[in-house]
């Protein structure tokens, strides 16, 4: 196992084209530090910002009080990024395609949460944050580091921030007592 893993990562280093495109599908570029290509990195932001905003309108109905005030700081945060990234790439300071729907991955994540309620909700949501945030925070530290177009590498170290401080939000789902527990 550990000779196939140091394998490919020699092969992904020996071409970085195979590496940019197929790493960051498959998360090896985030193993390997490697910072996305522009069209990666506004392909995974755009859908990683739909996720966001439609997971986190449905814990805005289905949530506890806990997740339904951190839902709506995504909702308002991720609009936001969202428009700035459409104003990037409209305005040709980045040369992209914008997705326009959640990739299968996201897309079945989202169908998960449509379909649960009460405490497997709020399991799947939080775990989902977790996971989503820290996926992100990955993706804007490499694009912030070595990405390749210059206004768009600014834009990700001026959103790190946030992005972090909603990891940490997202870490803390679930931990508060609920109301009528006492916390011992």
């Amino acid at each position: 196992m550990k000779r196939a893993i140091i394998a490919l990562g020699c092969i992904l280093l020996a071409s970085p084209v195979l590496a940019q495109s197929v790493g960051e599908k498959t998360g090896v570029n985030s193993m390997l530090g490697i910072a996305p290509t522009t069209t990666d990195f506004v392909k995974q932001v755009a859908i990683s910002d739909m996720f966001e905003i439609e997971s986190s309108k449905l814990a805005e109905q289905k949530g506890n009080v806990q997740e339904k005030s951190f839902a709506q700081q995504m909702v308002t945060d991720h609009t936001k990024t969202s428009t700035e990234l459409k104003q990037l790439v409209s305005s040709g300071k980045v040369t992209a395609e914008l997705p326009n729907a959640l990739d299968s991955s996201y897309q079945s994540k989202l169908d998960k949460l449509k379909s649960a309620s009460g405490t497997d909700f709020s399991s799947d949501y939080d775990s989902y944050q977790v996971s989503a945030h820290k996926d992100a925070v990955s993706l804007f530290e490499r694009y912030a580091k070595g990405g390749d177009n210059a206004e768009l590498k600014d834009w990700a170290g001026k959103t790190l921030p946030a992005l972090q401080h909603h990891l940490d939000m997202a870490q803390e789902l679930g931990k508060a007592p609920s109301v009528g527990q006492s916390s011992k």
